[in-house]
């Protein structure tokens, strides 16, 4: 069955499904994260990603050296405090979900323990995604897909086999709806890091959609991307990067989404099938193309030479595939130059 989130089918007859990811863009503040939802929805996105964990459910607090952050981004801090800055609290959930209703826009969320996919249960989250670094966790992976949700999973860092076993337990408890995002975890990544011809071959591996958890800067990654077969792009999306927050660095603005939705839905568009067809807008261009047209006046009984004959535009003589065979032919009539060649009078006994 093809996949579908709140009754918009993904596929890749689709446009593909372009999902603004809200993470800590928000920056602590509600009403920016009601107003980054309207910007998505204004720039064409399909839905709207939250990320639902509290630090406690998400790492320990500890002063322990392998809960302190190095280098990156994020240089400096504790998991614990990192995640403290950046969640999206829980109380937050009932007016985003509500304001996703409000304008129409898909609202989902990856949930990081079992207490977060109980909380979206309760708001009646159409869809679940798994993130890159939970892929591994085969009991959150088991406990979203019983809900009987469509599930998304990202699949950065992560080899063949601990994608195997992670598609498996989707599918063994879930609804059989399943996509894989292709995925780099790096903040920002280089486009140089991205495999994109991954695509392909998890499509022809697992047999579900694929798309692409989107970290580079720009559009070109994501439409490439589609020209593979990604049915699904993700991007971490704000108001503005100049606005500060944990994932600014990386995140796209609503202009440039709305460019990005266009791209790929160009993209895939540009695609359509193999085929040697005309197109209707080729079609009146056919008249155009070269034929081979008397250039200089001939009498009846004259041989045709290279003087006599040149291909040239429009299509009303003889195909210029015929050159070689009409040099040295008699021609049965006097004609004058600059008309179309026509086997009608020209000798073809010898």
């Amino acid at each position: 069955t093809q996949m579908q989130i709140a009754h918009q089918s993904i596929g890749p007859a689709q446009a593909p499904y372009v999902i603004a990811e809200l993470s800590a863009n928000h920056n602590g503040n509600l009403e920016r994260a009601l107003a980054i939802m309207t910007a998505a929805k204004e720039a064409g996105a399909s839905a709207v990603k939250l990320q639902t964990y509290r630090p406690d459910t998400i790492t320990l607090r500890s002063d322990r050296p392998e809960f302190q952050i190095h280098g990156g981004l994020w240089d400096g801090h504790s998991l614990y405090d990192l995640y403290q800055w950046a969640h999206t609290p829980w109380e937050w959930h009932q007016a985003l979900f509500a304001k996703g209703r409000e304008l129409g826009l898909t609202v989902f969320s990856s949930p990081f323990d079992f207490s977060a996919v109980d909380l979206l249960e309760s708001l009646d989250c159409p869809a679940y995604k798994i993130a890159s670094f939970e892929l591994v966790d085969l009991p959150l992976i088991r406990y979203a897909a019983q809900t009987g949700k469509p599930l998304i999973m990202s699949t950065g860092m992560a080899n063949e086999a601990e994608i195997a076993a992670a598609v498996e337990m989707a599918l063994k408890h879930g609804n059989g709806q399943l996509a894989l995002l292709h995925c780099v975890s790096g903040y920002p990544a280089p486009a140089a890091e991205y495999n994109l011809r991954t695509i392909p071959m998890l499509r022809q591996r697992f047999g579900v959609e694929v798309g692409l958890s989107d970290h580079t800067l720009g559009s070109a990654t994501a439409i490439a991307a589609t020209a593979l077969g990604a049915t699904l792009i993700e991007k971490h999306f704000t108001l503005a990067r100049a606005d500060g927050g944990p994932d600014c660095a990386f995140s796209m603005e609503p202009t440039e989404l709305a460019e990005l939705v266009a791209s790929v839905n160009t993209a895939q568009a540009a695609l359509g099938v193999a085929d040697y067809q005309l197109t209707p807008s080729e079609q009146g261009n056919r008249a155009f193309r070269r034929s081979l047209y008397l250039v200089k006046e001939i009498a009846a009984g004259e041989c045709l030479t290279e003087a006599h004959i040149k291909s040239v535009r429009p299509a009303l003589g003889l195909p210029p595939a015929d050159y070689d065979r009409l040099l040295g032919k008699r021609v049965t009539r006097d004609m004058s130059a600059n008309q179309p060649l026509d086997w009608e009078w020209i000798a073809q006994d010898e």
